[in-house]
């Protein structure tokens, strides 16, 4: 297998894209396909402060690092969840993240959840009906409040997330056949911003897991090798099992499922509900200040208070 552009080894081989490349080259490909997709959607622009979420993980580390290598100006946020499960899950991920962050001379932000509100993220969980068993929705609750909390008051003006193409290919299949309209609306690569909202945006929303890896390990970035100890069995997995074999009989599926997608937004499909959106921006939380569709307390302080 010979690289497209020199002749010499290939290290990756891309049916979907009827691309091989060596090294040299794919360190070069990669940050121009996601460059050229921050351009297309719009996301964001030079003069923009950029936060990006980390996780410790090779998805997340590799936006960033690719960010950074571009010149856009960038911040990590990581929040220690406090996951052990025997393998101190947390702290081994922030760890990773932290001697990312040190090694470029980047400024990471930590969250830690027992020291800002007392209880780790399967203790909180665990006070919850949607939470017992697994806490995943509970988690995606506390991080995205969190999330959302630093990027409004450090004024960052995007919030960037290394979500990648089957990642957000797992989703639209899961609220396709759910035929849940508001979360297909939702599912765009950037989301503008709002009152109470920073705008949120997927820069590697068209490129493959298996591109995120291999960026991290050409370029020798160190991450968290472990998936989160409460993943396994999860719906998305699940969808993603199903894609990767599809992909392996039709390479670029699920390219196409994404992009046809975006399409289809685009020409109508799936409109966005406006007047949620103009609720949501006149409601804000008593307790936090953040938005909030129900006059009252948000979900995240009804959950922290009632510890």
């Amino acid at each position: 297998m010979r690289c497209r552009t020199c002749g010499s080894k290939a290290v990756i081989n891309m049916p979907q894209h009827h691309l091989a490349l060596c090294k040299e080259h794919y360190l070069e490909w990669l940050p121009a396909q996601t460059q050229r997709d921050i351009v297309k959607f719009k996301m964001f622009e030079r003069s923009d402060r950029i936060l990006v979420a980390v996780s410790g993980g090779k998805d997340s580390l590799a936006l960033w690092d690719l960010l950074w290598q571009l010149g856009y100006q960038t911040e990590g946020l990581y929040i220690n969840l406090g996951i052990d499960s025997g393998i101190a899950y947390s702290q081994r991920s922030g760890e990773f993240a932290q001697a990312f962050a040190s090694d470029r001379g980047l400024k990471l932000i930590t969250i830690d959840l027992v020291s800002n509100y007392r209880e780790t993220l399967p203790q909180m969980a665990a006070r919850t009906q949607r939470g017992r068993g697994k806490p995943c929705s509970v988690c995606g609750l506390v991080k995205r409040h969190i999330i959302n909390h630093v990027s409004v008051q450090g004024n960052y003006s995007v919030l960037a997330t290394g979500h990648n193409l089957d990642d957000e290919a797992a989703i639209l299949l899961a609220n396709t056949l759910d035929w849940s309209l508001e979360h297909l609306s939702r599912s765009q690569p950037v989301l503008q911003a709002a009152p109470g909202f920073a705008r949120k945006v997927k820069p590697f929303c068209r490129i493959y897991e298996r591109e995120s890896a291999a960026y991290s390990i050409l370029r020798g970035i160190t991450f968290m090798p472990d998936e989160c100890p409460y993943a396994f069995g999860s719906k998305q997995l699940y969808f993603k099992t199903h894609l990767n074999d599809w992909e392996g009989k039709m390479p670029g599926v699920k390219l196409r499922f994404y992009t046809n997608y975006l399409e289809a937004l685009d020409a109508g499909a799936f409109p966005a509900r406006q007047e949620s959106i103009a609720k949501l921006g006149t409601q804000r939380c008593p307790s936090c200040g953040q938005p909030t569709t129900t006059g009252g307390q948000c979900a995240f302080c009804l959950l922290v208070n009632k510890s």
